[in-house]
């Protein structure tokens, strides 16, 4: 991470801005949207190494060189008001209470903008019925949720996931986000990137396939634009979030499916039958868009060649250097018509990019296809 200093704010995205404009330069984009980030307190997660001074224990991280030397962190800007509210309280409460603190090695923060936050507090020892009683005492006195975690050892002291409210447009959504799953750090630039999908996509119509779902971040707010979505998620933990999501805003339009980009692809093209697309008649989905959100390797070449088939396609990257290498095949086929920069990891070399394609129309007024 770069030096944090909040008035080196503008300087810092205009570089990025900059970066991957030079980057993209053989694209002749259209000129891209920008947005901006909160300058402090945006991250809704974060996790501290615990350092033990005799009597007291400080949270703490390690110097970026070959020492690796710890240092104390007292306060934490770019951590949500209430991480930084409870990181305090938290340290209070551990240092008077030996239970809590014997061999506590690391604390991990899942914070919301609905006020809600979750703990996971990791030992170098198996944890008792005296640290139950004592971390339920915890969660009481600071109203979080708290998890004990030792090697092998789980528990769960009330609940694992907090439920977070997140603005898309004139809509509210609510996110089940769970300890071990992935959510998006920056919650007010993930609002601005939620906002940004659905209007770009509103006039799509038809069906939509989305790969790589996650909880439904993206699902439900798109899903008012389309008729049907077949949301696919590989994770386990994902797909239940996403389930759980559906149900808990009464979306009512959405299947998903625990397939691969590859196992979509097989059971489209009726290569191969999954037992985990039971009640889901493929054939009645009249797919005309798709949307991808993958991880930070990109997609790979057979994935890049699925969304070539789709007349539409956004596609939300978290790495502009995989985006690049996939765009090289698909402008082939398709024009890109939006650009988007989210700057989701503030004072970091880090951007967010959203992009919408539409399909290439031929000299004889024909859709390429590939």
């Amino acid at each position: 991470m770069k030096q944090y200093e909040s008035t080196t704010y503008d300087e810092q995205l205009a570089e990025k801005i900059a970066i991957f404009k030079q980057d993209f330069s053989e694209l002749n984009l259209p000129d891209p949207e920008i947005f901006n980030s909160p300058q402090k307190n945006f991250r809704m997660r974060a996790e501290f190494r615990i350092w033990h001074k005799g009597p007291v224990s400080t949270y703490c991280m390690f110097s970026d060189d070959e020492f690796k030397r710890p240092y104390d962190i007292t306060e934490f800007p770019i951590g949500s008001e209430l991480m930084n509210r409870l990181m305090a309280e938290l340290m209070a409460e551990i240092n008077a209470n030996e239970i809590l603190r014997t061999k506590l090695f690391q604390i991990d923060f899942l914070t919301t903008l609905s006020g809600q936050a979750l703990i996971s507090m990791i030992y170098h020892r198996k944890l008792d019925d005296e640290w139950v009683s004592a971390a339920k005492n915890l969660q009481t006195k600071l109203s979080i949720f708290v998890i004990g975690r030792s090697k092998n050892q789980k528990i769960v002291v009330e609940q694992d996931f907090v439920i977070e409210q997140l603005q898309a447009g004139e809509m509210r959504f609510h996110y089940q986000q769970i300890e071990s799953g992935f959510t998006q750090p920056n919650a007010r630039v993930c609002e601005k990137m939620l906002t940004w999908a659905v209007e770009k996509s509103q006039d799509w119509g038809g069906d939509l396939i989305e790969l790589y779902c996650g909880n439904g971040n993206f699902t439900m707010p798109l899903s008012q634009n389309f008729e049907r979505v077949l949301a696919t998620e590989l994770a386990k933990p994902s797909v239940k979030s996403a389930l759980f999501n559906m149900e808990l805003n009464q979306v009512k339009n959405i299947a998903i499916s625990r397939l691969s980009s590859e196992e979509f692809s097989q059971a489209m093209d009726k290569v191969r039958s999954f037992n985990r697309l039971a009640g889901i008649d493929l054939d009645s989905y009249k797919f005309t868009s798709i949307f991808v959100d993958p991880p930070r390797s990109g997609m790979d070449p057979h994935t890049t060649s699925i969304t070539q088939r789709y007349d539409n396609i956004m596609y939300i990257s978290c790495n502009p250097v995989t985006l690049r290498e996939n765009l090289k095949e698909i402008v082939k086929t398709h024009d890109i018509t939006n650009v988007a920069l989210f700057d989701q990891f503030p004072y970091t070399h880090h951007l967010e990019v959203g992009m919408t394609l539409r399909r290439k129309i031929n000299q004889n007024n024909k859709r390429l296809t590939i």
